[in-house]
């Protein structure tokens, strides 16, 4: 497998942005999902080269969003959120984070742009799920599936990494006319958004970081231990708590019983369907027990029916479980592009991971074990590498102003995380919230610092506190909620 030569700054510099045509704009409604409220938007589709260094490659849509500024006069610098996964549509995502973001909106547009794969911007769809990447099949399944999925892709999918999709921000900016820009990137949109700064800094005017990815770190070997991390973080909360402590004062031995039950073998659950109100057989092992607690523990809301739906599981009672990991996984599966996810991961994650110096005992003793990680290594051991710059993978070394944003009880992206980031950063700063998941834009205040910092370049005062004061959701005792 031979990766594509690096692009370099001079020519990354000549790449046809100043080509592409200004989008035409007409009115529409955005939406998190077909059925929800919509949000009003200005939307178009802006064509890009597939391959920005070779025009005859063909080009691609790509799907833009403007939400307009409610000031009559709006600043020329929008503010632009970068959504993660990889492979989540930023245009959905904003469609479920507008709360966060409304102070923002005061003087500025919002501008939003479906990264290259994902969303309605030339989507990377296959039959690939994440049945796959959470290690569900055989290493020969898993093969197979693979080389299928790369088959049916109806774009040359090396042309969808992160050094690609920083061009075709650059470009879009150039296009509609808008001086710099003001960056929000979550989880993976932090890659994003770090390379864009390094790659155009006179193009980007500030910087938020909420979830943050270390560029020179990649993703894979630490997702199993940092989520054994978190779980037992909720289980030592719990102990502390007297009514989560006084109802479940077993919940540890509860969850070792559960996954070594499950382990043995799974069970069948009977859940209702939401449309046709039948009941379904699904089946409910140790392999969907391990994705239902990876993906509750991101939020605090979900965390805090941790306690009881596993000691409820523990007891023979697996349907509480099982419905919230049936509806987390079939939300994750409607919102992130496989192949997209793929195309960053296998180009700019799998290939740096030190596969024989992992901590194996770690990642065996965790409640996930090893089979995601195993996963990505047979996936992207067929996958085709992308476009890679050369120093995407380097701390980004800024005078700008950035923020970064850590859920103390983030599942994904540690605190750590944002110390490593900011290294080379002058004007950085860094928050923290206790027992918060992952991405703080929403959580209590924070709308409010997320929009001065926008509007000053600065911290605005107390924005510690913001995080300090913050509601976490108190676990729940039972169905009715937590003890008042």
């Amino acid at each position: 497998m031979v990766r594509i030569a690096a692009i370099g700054l001079l020519l990354s510099a000549l790449s046809f942005a100043e080509d592409s045509p200004v989008p035409e704009l007409v009115d529409c409604r955005i939406s998190i999902s077909p059925g929800s409220p919509g949000i009003a938007a200005r939307c178009g589709i802006f064509a890009r080269p597939l391959d920005p260094m070779n025009e005859h490659a063909g080009t691609i849509d790509l799907k833009v969003a403007v939400i307009p500024a409610l000031s009559l006069e709006p600043a020329t610098d929008p503010f632009v959120p970068i959504a993660g996964g990889p492979g989540q549509s930023t245009i959905q995502f904003y469609a479920g984070w507008t709360s966060a973001f409304e102070r923002v909106r005061k003087d500025r547009d919002i501008l939003l742009l479906d990264q290259r794969g994902t969303g309605e911007s030339a989507p990377l769809v296959c039959d690939l799920d994440e049945d796959a990447i959470d290690g569900k099949y055989s290493a020969e399944q898993t093969l197979r599936l693979t080389r299928e999925c790369i088959d049916l892709l109806p774009h040359d999918p090396r042309f969808f990494t992160t050094s690609v999709a920083v061009q075709d921000l650059e470009a879009l900016r150039i296009a509609l006319g808008y001086t710099q820009l003001n960056l929000y990137g979550i989880s993976y949109g932090t890659r994003v958004a770090q390379h864009f700064a390094r790659r155009y800094p006179d193009s980007t005017r500030t910087v938020i970081l909420d979830g943050v990815v270390p560029p020179h770190l990649p993703l894979g070997p630490e997702i199993a231990t940092e989520s054994q991390l978190a779980i037992d973080h909720v289980f030592d909360r719990c102990a502390k708590e007297p009514a989560c402590d006084g109802q479940f004062p077993d919940i540890r031995s509860d969850f070792a019983s559960l996954r070594a039950t499950l382990s043995a073998a799974p069970v069948t659950v009977l859940l209702m369907h939401p449309v046709t109100a039948k009941q379904e057989p699904v089946e409910f092992g140790d392999q969907q027990l391990a994705a239902a607690i990876r993906l509750l523990l991101y939020n605090p809301r979900t965390v805090a029916l941790l306690p009881l739906v596993i000691h409820e599981a523990a007891n023979g009672n697996y349907t509480p479980l099982a419905a919230q990991f049936h509806m987390i996984v079939t939300s994750l599966a409607e919102s992130l592009n496989i192949g997209m996810h793929n195309a960053v991961m296998c180009t700019e994650d799998a290939p740096f991971i030190d596969w024989d110096n992992l901590d194996h005992d770690a990642i065996r003793a965790s409640y996930m074990g090893p089979l995601q990680l195993d996963a990505i290594k047979t996936m992207c051991s067929v996958w085709p590498a992308g476009v890679l710059d050369e120093d995407i993978r380097e701390p980004l070394a800024t005078d700008l102003p950035v923020l970064l944003l850590s859920g103390g009880a983030d599942p994904i992206t540690p605190a750590r995380y944002a110390d490593m980031a900011a290294v080379e950063m002058s004007s950085a700063w860094l928050l923290s919230g206790e027992n918060q998941g992952h991405g703080l834009a929403a959580v209590g205040c924070m709308p409010r610092v997320v929009g001065e910092f926008v509007k000053t370049a600065a911290l605005p005062d107390n924005a510690a506190a913001c995080l300090t004061d913050a509601f976490v959701m108190p676990f729940f005792v039972d169905y009715s909620g937590p003890t008042p």
